[in-house]
């Protein structure tokens, strides 16, 4: 049995993971894939939290092009999440992983209201617990409510998943010659702008002292891999 450097972490998703080789939507084999590579992890006693995005349903901060004013379209983001939450939960669930879904905002339909001690409860009883709604707050993006989740919860480490294999001084799609940065400092993150997660997120972090694995979720079993602390991607922590 593998032995496990992180045991309590909290996963950052995407919406756009969720959607794969798609425009839009959610692709059934990309959620499957994220569903397995998640149940591998939760199978070495791991305690696992998943924040997921909405981009592949709706961006409030591109919402306006439609005529819809930024609070409304920000709560329509929100919701988005709770679809893809959703959506991660049954795929789990059919793969014998239980499940809570939390949302910052009541939905008592479809799930549990955020509570902070409850969250811990099922972390420590090996239930994967998915923040759903955001902060429930507008102006506030995902990668904030993975930062203020992690840190509520005491996480130990943030797992940022990208299409990339880490973080870079230019986008590897567009520019060949970017160089990776193994290693960063939350300041250089901030200082350089590299859009690893924004301000307020790498800022929770550093206060926090919370490491940011940033890592390619495309590649099988990387997310094990960092767990066990293999060196994956850019890890972003103090000096």
């Amino acid at each position: 049995m593998a032995t496990l450097v992180y045991r309590r972490v909290l996963l950052k998703l995407s919406g756009e993971a969720l959607m794969g080789q798609q425009g839009h939507g959610i692709d059934a084999q990309m959620l499957q894939y994220i569903a397995e590579e998640i149940q591998d992890v939760q199978q070495l006693g791991g305690e696992l939290a998943l924040v997921v995005g909405g981009g592949n349903i709706i961006r409030g901060t591109e919402a306006g092009v439609y005529g819809i004013e930024r609070v409304t379209a920000d709560y329509m983001g929100m919701l988005g999440t709770v679809i893809n939450s959703l959506s991660l939960q049954s795929a789990l669930e059919q793969l014998g992983v239980v499940t809570r879904v939390q949302t910052a905002f009541e939905m008592k339909a479809v799930a549990e209201p955020y509570i902070r001690r409850r969250a811990m409860r099922h972390l420590e009883k090996g239930r994967v617990v998915i923040f759903a709604g955001g902060t429930g707050n507008p102006y506030f993006t995902t990668d904030t409510t993975a930062a203020l989740r992690a840190a509520e919860i005491g996480a130990e480490l943030v797992m940022k998943a990208t299409k990339v294999d880490g973080i870079y001084d230019a986008d590897p799609m567009l520019n060949p010659e970017a160089v990776k940065f193994p290693t960063l400092t939350y300041l250089e993150a901030l200082q350089r702008r590299l859009q690893v997660m924004d301000a307020t997120a790498i800022s929770l972090c550093m206060d926090n002292k919370l490491p940011i694995a940033v890592f390619d979720l495309r590649k099988p079993g990387n997310i094990r891999a960092i767990l066990e602390g293999k060196h994956i991607g850019t890890l972003v922590r103090g000096e």
